[in-house]
């Protein structure tokens, strides 16, 4: 993935910024990344989102709850752990 390393950073220093008591929208890393046209960059983000959350980096979760990765249906978000 081309943007791997920059995505990557940015979900996490951002769930860094925000602490272990808030989460962060994926649509909200695209916009920062990618302003002009972060909709098609959506995949990419929650892919990068999935690899950092089973490599134990972050979680993503669904109403504060985490979520099973492989079987994802409908909006998330992600935290620092």
């Amino acid at each position: 993935m081309q943007h791997y390393e920059k995505i990557a950073t940015t979900i996490l220093s951002t769930a860094i910024h925000r602490g272990t008591e808030k989460s962060t929208c994926p649509s909200e890393i695209a916009r920062m990344l990618f302003p002009d046209d972060w909709r098609k960059h959506m995949k990419d983000v929650r892919g990068v989102a999935i690899d950092l959350h089973n490599k134990g980096s972050i979680a993503i979760t669904q109403k504060g709850i985490p979520v099973d990765v492989k079987n994802i249906k409908g909006p998330v978000r992600i935290k620092i752990i």
